[in-house]
């Protein structure tokens, strides 16, 4: 089949090189004519796809990016993987708009068009759906199919991946759904079919919902373990030995990333847009997960003031890592660029070591050993441009804070040689001079 996958990021690279690999025709439909260029190229700014793949499946002419919408005619099945953002903590399904009346123009008899990106139930049927119908003059389960399956790529997580993580589908129709199923049955393990689209929309909105309240609930758990004079990191090792009824999840700076800070918003903003009822789970959740970074600098503060009598105002202290995750170099949404941030607001010269982004904003500190690590090309320099002085060790800064635990830190070797650290993520052995949060 010419298979058009509208987005190369994260989510439709990926499902674009393994659709190519498993017989289809690929158009990859971007945009952003600098990724195109790098892609066509044969240079992966995704980190889970290495360039080698990406420069075989190019030879072998089953994959061609593009970004003009012209290469979309003919297509038999068009995948929309665009982003969906907050914008001034609204929805905002502009891509989705957009890319729903691109289609529209090139949308043939018998065609089949999916939504994977992230939502909240009922964008299938009534924003994409009309979009569709409007531009193309064709009925949707009558001349042409509708489908929604939600993305569940997890950046830098090596063991599930496209190809073996079950995908939700779903169609308007039991046709469409007949004809979604068919298309990912050829790129995925399992495929798991859905009653209705609003299901399958939901089911995602929820996954992300359900890993935001638990991280919300045991990093208030982790506030109220520090006034008790209690060791959650034990308390959470000790509850997790129960074999049933119980998911360990664990405290850190906040949240980050493509999903938890903006899925489960999603879902509440339009519970109340549409029906005037307020999801409270969701925004308490949202409310503790926002004021963690600023949890952890007051932490950081009372360390300082405590240990050394001094301020954050003029310490030199080393932040460690500035993506949301170990491993990548996605600092979207990064709770601890917002830790970073708030601390040189009050004065503090930080200086910040994550041998995941970019060549032009790495950090080398002897004991950090970034090691060959590559980031991603594009990846935003969240992390600041002050750097570390030529010979600089960690023993020269007045506390190391532990935002990102990265497999390239040397995490014996900081605990030997600094004054101070504050480990947000339990990932260190407690110490006089290591403290967790």
């Amino acid at each position: 089949m010419h298979v058009c996958v509208l987005g190369q990021g994260y989510v439709g690279l990926p499902l674009a090189l393994s659709a190519a690999e498993a017989g289809h025709v690929v158009t990859g439909y971007e945009p952003d004519r600098e990724r195109c260029d790098k892609l066509a190229a044969g240079t992966s700014y995704v980190e889970d796809i290495p360039s080698t793949r990406l420069r075989a499946v190019l030879r072998s002419a089953a994959y061609r990016p593009s970004p003009d919408p012209k290469d979309l005619k003919g297509f038999d099945i068009a995948v929309i993987t665009v982003p969906t953002p907050l914008t001034d903590r609204a929805p905002d399904l502009s891509c989705v708009r957009e890319a729903a009346r691109t289609l529209a123009r090139w949308l043939e008899p018998g065609a089949t068009v999916v939504l994977e990106s992230t939502t909240h139930p009922g964008t299938t049927r009534d924003v994409l759906i009309p979009l569709l119908e409007e531009g193309s003059g064709l009925i949707a389960g009558r001349d042409f199919h509708v489908g929604f399956s939600p993305e569940r790529i997890d950046p830098g997580n090596a063991d599930w991946r496209l190809d073996n993580t079950p995908k939700i589908v779903a169609g308007l129709t039991d046709a469409c759904l007949h004809r979604v199923k068919t298309f990912y049955d050829s790129v995925t393990d399992v495929t798991v079919p859905a009653s209705g689209l609003e299901e399958a929309e939901l089911a995602k909105v929820f996954e992300n919902t359900y890993r935001h309240v638990n991280i919300a609930l045991v990093n208030e758990l982790s506030r109220m373990a520090h006034t008790l004079g209690v060791d959650v990191w034990h308390t959470l090792e000790l509850a997790a030995t129960k074999p049933f009824g119980f998911t360990r999840f664990l405290p850190g700076p906040g949240v980050g990333g493509h999903c938890l800070p903006i899925d489960p918003v999603y879902l509440s903003h339009h519970v109340k847009a549409r029906h005037g009822q307020t999801f409270r789970l969701i925004e308490l959740a949202q409310d503790i997960n926002e004021s963690q970074p600023d949890y952890v600098v007051r932490r950081l503060q009372d360390a300082l003031s405590s240990r050394f009598r001094r301020s954050v105002h003029g310490a030199r202290i080393l932040a460690l890592g500035a993506a949301y995750k170990p491993g990548t170099s996605d600092a979207r949404q990064s709770p601890a660029v917002q830790v970073i941030d708030r601390l040189r607001a009050m004065g503090a010269d930080v200086v910040v070591v994550d041998p995941h982004l970019p060549e032009g904003s790495r950090r080398h500190i002897p004991f950090a050993g970034a090691t060959g690590a590559t980031g991603a090309a594009g990846a935003t320099d969240a992390a600041g441009t002050a750097g570390a002085a030529s010979g600089e060790s960690v023993a020269d800064f007045d506390a190391v804070v532990l935002l990102t635990p990265h497999a390239e830190f040397d995490l014996a070797q900081l605990a030997d040689e600094a004054a101070y650290v504050l480990d947000t993520r339990g990932a260190m052995t407690p110490a006089p001079h290591v403290e967790r949060l």
